[in-house]
């Protein structure tokens, strides 16, 4: 079993995950609305939304919409998006290019349990914390 964390934009899902994949690498895969069998019940101004939207690169996927709802977004601090890192270079790497643009809340530390971690949000108002476990 897995979960994998899902993004919901407000018509910037396009660039925003065009953003991730330029932090994280990964293959990035869009859907429109008007690719979609929805297309014909839809209003025309809404064909261009991403209707789903998946980032991949091993075992991490990221996915993104559009479709926020009839009440809008609305952003909250319920949500953070963890990501695991795999090596010190990869943690630094990934810190900078999610922080361009955003706010750099915690800079990456070395934590008492042995790990390097950070937090920040994004320039979109997403929150990360990133994570290198150094012991593995």
């Amino acid at each position: 079993m897995q979960i994998h964390a899902y993004l919901v934009f407000n018509g910037n899902c396009r660039e925003a995950m065009t953003f991730y994949k330029k932090c994280l690498g990964g293959e990035l895969a869009f859907q429109t609305v008007g690719e979609s069998p929805l297309s014909s019940r839809m209003p025309g101004k809404m064909k261009d939304c991403i209707l789903h939207a998946t980032l991949k690169k091993g075992p991490l996927v990221l996915m993104a919409s559009d479709m926020a709802g009839e009440n809008g977004l609305t952003k909250g601090n319920a949500v953070s998006l963890m990501l695991a890192c795999g090596s010190e270079k990869e943690i630094k790497n990934c810190y900078a290019r999610l922080s361009a643009g955003g706010k750099a809340i915690h800079p990456l530390e070395n934590t008492f349990w042995g790990a390097l971690l950070g937090d920040l949000t994004d320039k979109y108002g997403n929150h990360w914390l990133l994570n290198y476990e150094r012991n593995k």
